[in-house]
């Protein structure tokens, strides 16, 4: 399958293009490196170069995609170009509604001209919002109210979606999508060759792993009084490579005219204290660790339900001690301590 891959030097992206370049696939990898990296996509062009094109270019610019989408042939997109710092979208919600909606809307369209008629989508449990306790954990079911611009802006696509392939299926040229609703990822590539790098670093996991590599003087716990057995909050950790084979498996599972939308979460949650004790495990070394106030919008438990895209195609998690998680990011920052920086 030939498969257009959006924001494909980030985390994410760049191991999807890996996994997919593995599996036979023919990858056009799509970045405009504002916040990927260009040694991402350097480690993994080596599995396969005849079957890498990468192209710098934005996921909204229509003429690149118009071109890219038709020379070769795409027949699915892999949609992860985004930015993802909810702070930051508050800050500057235009930027957000820019960037990830209204670049989502210019690729779709692409896709639509193009006759792409698979479109696989990274959203976020954020369109969830804060969700009652009632809904925890949390199925597809769960109403989804975003309290950010974050949230929002991944939702507004879900909608797109949704209205694009209904129109679609009226006019006889059917359009299938998945909306697959991300709970907190963690990792890195089991093979080393791929890691976990942002600028700035908000993820619990690196935080307290560039603490270990003395990066940072301490790691702040922001809020110990929340109703969870010892008082932080509890969030659900899924390995990156795990999420990344529930893409491939929704992928091949697309038939014309699907609208699908599954959460991928191991279905349990770890504390931030459960994730501190883990680091200091794995990696055999203490740092400083402060204890702050609570963050304004952070929900005391958020875990999935991830029964349906297991009932659907089988997928399921398949590491899911904290543990095993962490030790394949510490493997990388290891090796790695300053990111993908020479």
């Amino acid at each position: 399958m030939n498969v257009l891959v959006t924001g494909a030097a980030g985390y994410i992206g760049s191991h999807a293009v890996r996994r997919l370049l593995a599996d036979g696939h023919t990858v056009v990898a799509l970045d405009n490196l504002s916040r990927g990296h260009q040694a991402a996509i350097d480690a993994v062009r080596q599995i396969a170069p005849s079957r890498l094109t990468f192209a710098r270019a934005d996921a909204g610019d229509a003429a690149a995609l118009d071109t890219l989408l038709v020379r070769h042939k795409v027949d699915a997109v892999m949609h992860f170009a985004a930015y993802a710092l909810v702070r930051e979208s508050v800050d500057e919600p235009l930027a957000y509604y820019r960037n990830n909606t209204s670049a989502a809307v210019t690729l779709i369209e692409a896709c639509v001209r193009a006759g792409v008629q698979r479109f696989v989508f990274s959203s976020t449990c954020a369109t969830y919002g804060e969700p009652a306790p009632e809904f925890i954990p949390i199925a597809e079911s769960c109403p989804q109210r975003p309290i950010n611009p974050y949230g929002w802006s991944k939702l507004h696509v879900e909608h797109v979606l949704r209205d694009v392939a209904h129109a679609a299926s009226r006019k006889g040229r059917p359009f299938a999508f998945a909306a697959l609703r991300y709970f907190n990822v963690a990792g890195c590539d089991r093979s080393g060759a791929l890691g976990e790098d942002h600028d700035p670093e908000t993820h619990l996991i690196p935080v307290v792993l560039q603490a270990v590599l003395g990066r940072r003087d301490a790691v702040t716990i922001f809020g110990t009084d929340y109703p969870t057995p010892d008082g932080t909050c509890i969030r659900d950790y899924v390995h990156v490579e795990d999420l990344i084979d529930a893409h491939v498996a929704v992928m091949d599972a697309l038939r014309p005219g699907d609208r699908r939308a599954y959460n991928l979460g191991i279905g349990r949650g770890y504390s931030v204290r459960e994730v501190i004790d883990s680091v200091r495990r794995v990696t055999g070394r203490e740092f400083v660790v402060r204890e702050g106030s609570r963050r304004p919008g952070d929900p005391p438990t958020l875990y999935a339900d991830p029964s349906l895209i297991r009932s659907d195609l089988g997928w399921s998690a398949s590491i899911k001690d904290i543990d095993e998680i962490v030790a394949t990011a510490w493997a990388w920052f290891r090796d790695h301590p300053r990111g993908y920086a020479k």
